[in-house]
Protein backbone atom coordinates (compact mmCIF):
# COMPACT_ATOMS: atom_id res chain seq x y z
CA UNK A 1 0.00 0.00 0.00
CA UNK A 2 1.18 3.51 -0.83
CA UNK A 3 2.17 5.68 2.14
CA UNK A 4 1.44 9.42 2.15
CA UNK A 5 3.06 11.89 4.55
CA UNK A 6 0.35 14.17 5.99
CA UNK A 7 2.10 17.41 7.03
CA UNK A 8 -0.14 17.47 10.12
CA UNK A 9 -0.28 13.79 11.21
CA UNK A 10 2.74 12.10 9.64
CA UNK A 11 2.91 9.03 7.39
CA UNK A 12 -0.36 7.16 6.86
CA UNK A 13 -1.84 4.62 4.42
CA UNK A 14 -3.21 5.98 1.15
CA UNK A 15 -6.71 4.71 1.95
CA UNK A 16 -7.04 7.57 4.48
CA UNK A 17 -6.65 10.25 1.78
CA UNK A 18 -8.75 11.73 -1.02
CA UNK A 19 -7.41 13.44 -4.12
CA UNK A 20 -8.76 17.01 -4.35
CA UNK A 21 -7.46 18.20 -7.73
CA UNK A 22 -4.68 20.38 -9.01
CA UNK A 23 -2.99 22.63 -6.44
CA UNK A 24 -2.59 26.39 -6.61
CA UNK A 25 -5.77 27.07 -8.60
CA UNK A 26 -6.92 30.61 -7.76
CA UNK A 27 -10.57 31.59 -8.06
CA UNK A 28 -11.00 34.52 -10.47
CA UNK A 29 -11.55 37.85 -8.71
CA UNK A 30 -13.95 39.20 -11.33
CA UNK A 31 -15.90 36.04 -12.12
CA UNK A 32 -19.10 37.90 -12.94
CA UNK A 33 -17.49 39.59 -15.93
CA UNK A 34 -15.86 36.47 -17.38
CA UNK A 35 -17.05 35.01 -20.64
CA UNK A 36 -18.56 31.53 -20.65
CA UNK A 37 -15.38 30.21 -22.29
CA UNK A 38 -13.15 31.80 -19.61
CA UNK A 39 -15.37 30.44 -16.82
CA UNK A 40 -15.39 26.96 -18.36
CA UNK A 41 -11.60 27.11 -18.67
CA UNK A 42 -11.31 27.95 -14.96
CA UNK A 43 -13.74 25.19 -13.93
CA UNK A 44 -12.70 22.31 -16.14
CA UNK A 45 -9.27 22.67 -17.75
CA UNK A 46 -6.42 21.33 -15.67
CA UNK A 47 -2.86 20.24 -16.35
CA UNK A 48 -2.22 16.54 -16.91
CA UNK A 49 1.58 16.35 -17.02
CA UNK A 50 3.84 13.37 -17.31
CA UNK A 51 6.18 13.86 -14.37
CA UNK A 52 5.99 16.19 -11.39
CA UNK A 53 2.51 17.55 -10.68
CA UNK A 54 1.40 19.76 -7.79
CA UNK A 55 -1.83 18.40 -6.32
CA UNK A 56 -4.21 19.05 -3.45
CA UNK A 57 -5.11 16.18 -1.11
CA UNK A 58 -7.33 15.80 1.95
CA UNK A 59 -6.67 13.52 4.93
CA UNK A 60 -10.32 12.47 5.01
CA UNK A 61 -9.97 9.59 7.49
CA UNK A 62 -7.62 11.49 9.75
CA UNK A 63 -7.25 15.16 10.61
CA UNK A 64 -9.50 16.20 7.66
CA UNK A 65 -6.99 18.89 6.68
CA UNK A 66 -6.24 19.79 3.08
CA UNK A 67 -2.60 19.95 2.00
CA UNK A 68 -0.56 20.10 -1.19
CA UNK A 69 1.69 17.41 -2.61
CA UNK A 70 4.30 17.22 -5.35
CA UNK A 71 3.81 13.82 -6.97
CA UNK A 72 5.46 12.13 -9.94
CA UNK A 73 2.64 10.91 -12.18
CA UNK A 74 4.92 8.36 -13.86
CA UNK A 75 6.18 6.53 -10.76
CA UNK A 76 3.33 7.64 -8.43
CA UNK A 77 6.06 8.72 -5.98
CA UNK A 78 5.15 11.50 -3.54
CA UNK A 79 8.13 13.83 -3.64
CA UNK A 80 7.01 16.21 -0.94
CA UNK A 81 3.87 17.20 0.95
CA UNK A 82 3.39 20.69 2.33
CA UNK A 83 0.72 22.76 4.03
CA UNK A 84 -1.52 25.03 1.98
CA UNK A 85 0.08 28.46 1.91
CA UNK A 86 3.60 27.06 1.88
CA UNK A 87 5.69 27.06 -1.29
CA UNK A 88 7.11 23.94 -2.94
CA UNK A 89 10.75 24.46 -3.95
CA UNK A 90 11.64 22.11 -6.80
CA UNK A 91 15.33 23.05 -6.58
CA UNK A 92 15.50 21.91 -2.92
CA UNK A 93 13.80 18.60 -3.69
CA UNK A 94 16.29 17.94 -6.49
CA UNK A 95 19.22 18.93 -4.27
CA UNK A 96 18.00 16.59 -1.52
CA UNK A 97 17.71 13.74 -4.07
CA UNK A 98 13.97 13.43 -3.41
CA UNK A 99 13.24 13.28 -7.14
CA UNK A 100 14.33 10.34 -9.25
CA UNK A 101 16.01 10.75 -12.63
CA UNK A 102 12.80 9.88 -14.49
CA UNK A 103 11.05 12.70 -12.61
CA UNK A 104 13.58 15.40 -13.39
CA UNK A 105 12.76 15.20 -17.09
CA UNK A 106 9.06 15.64 -16.36
CA UNK A 107 9.57 18.72 -14.23
CA UNK A 108 10.30 21.27 -16.96
CA UNK A 109 6.89 22.88 -16.53
CA UNK A 110 7.76 23.88 -12.95
CA UNK A 111 10.03 26.82 -12.41
CA UNK A 112 12.62 26.42 -9.71
CA UNK A 113 11.30 27.83 -6.46
CA UNK A 114 7.87 28.40 -7.97
CA UNK A 115 4.77 27.98 -5.87
CA UNK A 116 2.39 27.74 -8.80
Amino acid sequence: MLKINCPYCGVRDEIEFSYAGEAHIVRPVDGENMTDAEWADYLFNRKNPRGVHLEQWCHTAGCRQFFNAARDTVSNQFIQTYKIGEVFHLDEAVKNNEIGKETETGAEHLQEGSGS
